[in-house]
């Protein structure tokens, strides 16, 4: 029986039980007067103190998370949990370190997550340790099926989930965090990098005819690949290549037969799986047939950091990019 260690399944856990679960301001520079207090100040200062009053939570803030569920906040959550790496990751980036008391085993990014108390797997969480870490708020991800989601609410326990089909999806999660936490200004600069990165790779690949995009296959895990309906296949169309495997929708096994005749010029693979002592590429070029394959034949087989190639985080758009090089390497020298 294939056995896969636990760095490669800490690098595609997420994903992977995804795919089994059936698979992101400026004024004028004219001058005001404030009556009563004799003092003048510019507008563009003005505009620069409202909009920071604007980025202020004002609670009580109701929100709604991808099951539909509802939650109130009186007031910025002091403790939180996160039970999956990518909002794990969203979280420390908005600064809410010290608000964090526990994270999932698999959480590895930043340096900060793995010193956290943990709580158990991204699929079925250690119950009786989120219980006792008190937590305001829990945040899952798409790893967590909707049944598990309502088991923990049951408990009593109050979590909230994302499910991210498309980077638009991840930087709405980023600012939603940022507006329950009271962190919006921060939220605002990460999800504006974002945007821009997108830009940087779309404005690059824009003079790509149609007829010369390349065909790309992306696993991130043995025998494992993603259709339409999901972040990762958008990467590939925001990088200006088409997924060979977009006839399918969501996380799915390959069909071999199938992907040797769609015949792909690139093949992407995570690169920290290991299987029986063999990485994701050496297992994807023993394949039968596949030796005829464009990618393989030109030797374009490339892995990407699995991190950034599979986690609906502030990284990625950072994958975007590397997904972009990979394919289109001429273009982001």
């Amino acid at each position: 029986m294939n056995t896969m260690n636990f760095k490669t399944w800490k690098g595609v856990a997420s994903l992977l039980s995804a795919a089994m679960l059936a698979l992101t301001l400026a004024g004028c520079g004219t001058t005001t007067t404030n009556e009563g207090t004799g003092t003048s100040q510019p507008a563009q200062e003005q505009s620069q103190e409202q909009a920071k009053t604007d980025l202020k939570t004002q609670y009580p803030l109701t929100v709604t998370d991808a099951t539909g569920e509802s939650f109130t906040f009186d007031k910025a959550p002091a403790k939180i949990v996160s039970v999956s790496p990518a909002e794990t990751e969203s979280l420390f980036a908005l600064g809410l370190d010290e608000q964090i008391v526990g994270v999932s085993d698999y959480d590895d990014y930043p340096e900060a997550a793995t010193k956290k108390p943990k709580m158990g797997g991204i699929t079925k969480p250690n119950e009786e340790s989120i219980i006792a870490a008190e937590a305001d708020i829990v945040f899952t991800g798409i790893s967590m099926s909707e049944e598990s989601v309502k088991k923990l609410r049951d408990l009593g326990i109050t979590i909230f989930k994302t499910d991210s089909k498309s980077v638009d999806d991840v930087m709405n999660n980023i600012e939603t965090f940022g507006e329950i936490t009271d962190h919006q200004e921060k939220a605002q600069e990460i999800t504006t990098q974002m945007k821009q990165d997108v830009t940087d790779v779309t404005e690059a690949v824009k003079a790509v005819k149609p007829e010369e995009k390349k065909k790309v296959y992306v696993e991130f895990s043995p025998g494992w690949t993603v259709g339409k309906g999901e972040f990762m296949d958008e990467l590939i169309t925001l990088a200006g290549g088409n997924n060979v495997a977009s006839d399918l929708t969501g996380w799915n096994q390959i069909n071999e037969e199938n992907i040797i005749a769609s015949n792909p010029d690139v093949i992407l693979y995570a690169n920290d799986v290991v299987e029986d002592n063999k990485t994701l590429d050496q297992i994807i070029k023993a394949r039968s047939g596949w030796d005829q394959i464009t990618a393989v034949k030109n030797d374009a087989v490339i892995g990407l950091d699995a991190n950034l190639l599979s986690r609906p985080g502030p990284r990625v758009t950072q994958g975007l990019k590397e997904v972009a090089k990979a394919i289109y390497p001429d273009l982001f020298k």
